[in-house]
This record gives C-alpha cells, sequence and structure tokens, in this order.
C-alpha cells in the first residue's frame, strides 16, 4: 500500500540519516537527496578548502531559492489561468447576448 510508512537509510555528505516516508515518496527522497550530494560535490569543486558545513549550506541556500523561484511561477501561471477564464466568461456573454440596433 502506498500509504504505508517505511524507512529508508540515506547519506548526505557521508553521514548517513534513518528516515521513515510513506511509500509513495520514497523515489523523491532518494531523487532529492542524490540532488542534494551532487550539489555538494559540484560546490566542493567550485570553493575548495571550504568545511563541509559550508557546502550543505550553500546547497540548502541553493534549494530555497529554486523552491522560491518555483513557487513565484506557479503564481504566475495560476494569474494567466485566472486571467483566461476571466476573458473566456467575458467572451461566452458578448457571444450569447443578443444585439439590438
Amino acid at each position: 500500500m502506498s500509504n504505508e510508512l517505511i524507512t529508508v537509510n540515506i547519506a548526505i555528505a557521508d553521514r548517513t540519516y534513518r528516515l521513515k516516508t510513506m511509500t509513495k515518496d520514497e523515489e523523491v527522497l532518494r531523487k532529492t537527496v542524490k540532488l542534494i550530494n551532487e550539489k555538494i560535490v559540484e560546490y566542493k569543486t567550485q570553493f575548495a578548502g571550504k568545511d563541509i558545513q559550508d557546502y550543505i549550506s550553500m546547497v540548502l541556500i541553493w534549494l530555497a531559492t529554486e523552491q522560491t523561484k518555483s513557487a513565484d511561477h506557479i503564481i504566475e501561471i495560476q494569474d494567466a489561468l485566472d486571467t483566461i477564464t476571466t476573458l473566456e466568461n467575458q467572451l461566452e456573454r458578448a457571444l450569447t447576448t443578443e444585439i439590438t440596433i
């Protein structure tokens, strides 16, 4: 059943964490962990000589920024859909109204 909680072991920056997650969310969790670890490696090559905590902080800032961008994009899409709906309603009213001269 996809709503069951399962225990998942993940590793971020060579540290292992034991988490509980919904079965349906396991794949997303693992992909997120993979992305985090890839970003840590990327920042390690760009900014040599930093502490692992610095790299983790950089990744957190990057992830938060990406989330904000995504949320802003969703709001823009919703605004556009609202505008389209309003225009559709106006067009529908215009087409169904009898024109009298």
